[in-house]
């Protein structure tokens, strides 16, 4: 789905424009799948290799290693000591490589850049613990972009639910009708519905292959280079 209307009007403008992390503005699988092959040799497994994880990325840490250990994407493992000391040990290894392989997807600095220019404070909610969050954000340059980021576990309740995006349109007495939350995944459009928002959605990113139009976001974008027409 492609809209080439503004989701906002230059006459209304944005008060508040938060952009998602993983799968949006940095692909951030190749340093997820080397820490879950590293995890799965150290119990004697076969690796997952890349493409795999790309498919299995969305739905958090603990949903990732189920599907590593499973092979399906809503399988619970058999064994729980075994997930215990898997969960543990990514955790350990992505906390080492958290920056190593990731990169800003082509677009993102413009994109960025574009929101800033509008006035409006831009923050980034992500479903990534801080731990993770921080030092990504520092070492891909970006983290001074935006005047918040909530992560996680930064409050009790992450995306798909609205908590982190009501929370930030009430910091900054943003109206949620004029805001926009840009994203990749369902749990994007759902958190975003479900505040109040408008979203835009890229058309890449990690929803599990499937097309993000299907789920009618206000606008799909091929690049957050192309937000500049939708804001």
């Amino acid at each position: 789905m492609k809209n080439h209307a503004p989701v906002l009007s230059a006459v209304e403008g944005p008060e508040l424009v938060l952009f998602d992390l993983d799968g949006t503005l940095v692909d951030s699988v190749p340093d997820i799948a080397y820490c879950i092959d590293r995890m799965l040799g150290e119990l004697g497994r076969a690796p997952a290799g890349e493409h795999r994880v790309r498919m299995w990325v969305g739905n958090g840490a603990e949903r990732l290693i189920k599907r590593a250990l499973t092979g399906a994407m809503d399988a619970e493992p058999a064994d729980a000591a075994e997930f215990r000391r898997a969960h543990d040990r990514f955790l350990e290894l992505y906390g080492e490589h958290t920056d190593e392989l990731s990169r800003l997807y082509p677009g993102a600095v413009e994109g960025l850049r574009h929101a800033r220019s509008l006035g409006c404070p831009v923050g980034c909610v992500t479903n990534k613990a801080a731990r993770f969050t921080e030092p990504l954000l520092q070492s891909l340059g970006i983290r001074d972009q935006f005047e918040i980021v909530v992560s996680g576990d930064t409050l009790a309740r992450r995306k798909p639910d609205p908590m982190p995006l009501l929370y930030c349109a009430e910091k900054y007495a943003a109206q949620p009708a004029r805001s926009v939350m840009v994203g990749d995944s369902i749990n994007d459009i759902h958190a975003a519905r479900a505040a109040g928002f408008r979203i835009v959605c890229v058309s890449y990113g990690y929803n599990h292959g499937n097309d993000i139009g299907i789920e009618k976001p206000d606008a799909v974008i091929e690049t957050l280079a192309d937000l500049s027409a939708h804001l």
